[in-house]
């Protein structure tokens, strides 16, 4: 990881031009005298969003906003406020609308983070760094090019997304951290169409990076290469079976599955008012042996990376399963002070409008000694997932649901046809402890991951090996 000074984490236009920072710090240590804890959140962000699609250029979008979140806690409560406009008087406005009625003075704030002078991804511009028009063109020769791989080519959407996120920290004691987070991504969508039967495939991804990669020949071609092989799969897939039955998961993005069914009911908050599925598990073989489970924020560029969440916390690596053990949740400041333990890097906000609150990272398991093609000849009956689409958790129980984008049959200890219409469904906690293999091919998604929680959508990593687990529900369409 780059080295910088806390002082210039990258160019940062200061948010002191807005308002001289001894003002807002004031404004904020009247507001937090009492309370346990209170910020200023700064907040800057430019997106641009290229869509082509039907040949043609549909959406070209571009959006600018700014603001900041003014927000005091007191033990469970919160008080937040938000304004677009960034100025003394909405200040001082926001924080008598922030103020939580018990507040009686007197009270000792927590004490602040650690800075971290260790950056997480590149300091680029990805909006500007790549002009208009090039983007328009390329964009042309992505269309043309897919077009021609296949003769059953019917429809081509391509996407492209760059953002660069500005923030600025402030706490009563004087703390300020800055952070610069770029974001970018491509996306290639291709139907493809025979005897009336129309099926997609997607492909694509991104992170905290410059976008100029992404738009390389040698790289989008791969992707649309990707997309059209999954399309292809799928236009030959049959009903799939329903029943209970052994499953491989491949390994990368199949880990949405993991954050969803197991990472959610790992944070912090859900776990302090004993709402989720591992609830009062610390310490407890809560997997089957061999599984160990991370979310780590430091990794670089990656898409859910950051260099300190929005708390002001660094990022860390943090084991929650070791060896099939729940050794730790992930935290915000609130809850980690509540549940007597220590933040981990996971407050996390989708942006100056909303209060921070234990989220993921990247969220992944890491990889076995196991041979991933062992678990495929062992099955007399089964099914291989290497690609999945929207899903569904109850977080009290750990129930899940999951629709499968690319799977096939296992018959007799080999790949079989493709299948379509399958769906995944189990409990987090029974699913953990039936896996029965972990494969030595760790692999992270291609970056393309956003979690909502609570109306909130924050960009995430997720990853994992091979998995052989026993024994779950096939809602199939056969």
């Amino acid at each position: 990881m780059t080295s910088i000074s806390d002082e210039n984490v990258a160019p940062f236009k200061p948010f002191e031009e807005y308002i001289e920072q001894s003002k807002a710090l004031q404004i904020l240590r009247n507001l937090t005298k009492g309370a346990d804890d209170g910020e200023i959140y700064f907040e800057r962000n430019s997106t641009e969003v290229l869509v082509f699609d039907n040949n043609n250029l549909k959406t070209a979008s571009f959006n600018a906003a700014e603001g900041f979140g003014i927000r005091t806690v007191l033990e469970e409560s919160t008080g937040y406020a938000h304004s677009t406009e960034i100025s003394e008087k909405a200040l001082l406005r926001a924080a008598k609308s922030a103020k939580i009625a018990s507040q009686q003075g007197g009270g000792k704030l927590a004490i602040p983070p650690q800075k971290t002078n260790n950056y997480q991804y590149d300091q680029v511009d990805p909006v500007s760094e790549v002009t208009f028009g090039s983007k328009v063109n390329i964009l042309k020769e992505i269309n043309e090019y897919a077009r021609s791989l296949d003769e059953r080519v019917f429809q081509v959407s391509i996407s492209i997304a760059a953002s660069l996120q500005e923030i600025e920290i402030l706490r009563p004691e004087g703390f300020s951290v800055k952070d610069v987070r770029p974001m970018t991504r491509l996306n290639i969508s291709i139907i493809v169409e025979k005897d009336g039967r129309r099926e997609t495939g997607n492909a694509g991804g991104g992170g905290r990076s410059s976008i100029k990669p992404l738009l390389e020949s040698s790289h989008w071609k791969e992707t649309a290469k990707e997309a059209l092989r999954i399309a292809l799969v799928n236009l030959n897939a049959i009903p799939a079976p329903a029943g209970i039955m052994d499953i491989v998961l491949g390994p990368g993005w199949p880990g949405i599955l993991l954050h969803e069914a197991i990472g959610h009911g790992l944070e912090g908050d859900f776990n302090r008012k004993g709402t989720s599925a591992f609830s009062n598990l610390m310490g407890k073989q809560i997997a089957a042996k061999g599984v160990t489970v991370l979310d780590d924020g430091t990794m670089k560029n990656r898409r859910g990376s950051v260099t300190f969440d929005d708390e002001g916390t660094p990022s860390a690596r943090n084991v929650l399963i070791e060896d099939g053990k729940l050794v730790s949740y992930m935290q915000d400041r609130q809850n980690a002070r509540l549940m007597n333990v220590k933040p981990t890097g996971n407050g996390r906000r989708e942006s100056y409008a909303h209060a921070p609150m234990p989220r993921m990272t990247n969220t992944f398991m890491l990889s076995g000694t196991d041979s991933p093609q062992s678990f495929i000849t062992e099955l007399k009956t089964g099914i291989w997932a290497t690609g999945f689409g929207g899903g569904q958790v109850d977080i009290t129980n750990g129930k899940f649901v999951f629709s499968c984008t690319e799977a096939y049959m296992i018959e007799n200890g080999k790949i079989g046809a493709p299948i379509k219409g399958a769906t995944l469904i189990g409990d987090g906690a029974t699913a953990l402890k039936q896996i029965r293999g972990v494969g030595n091919d760790m692999a992270m998604d291609p970056g393309m991951g956003n979690c909502g929680k609570q109306g909130q959508w924050v960009p995430v990593g997720v990853g994992q090996p091979s998995l052989l687990i026993g024994g779950l529900t096939i809602g199939g369409s056969a």
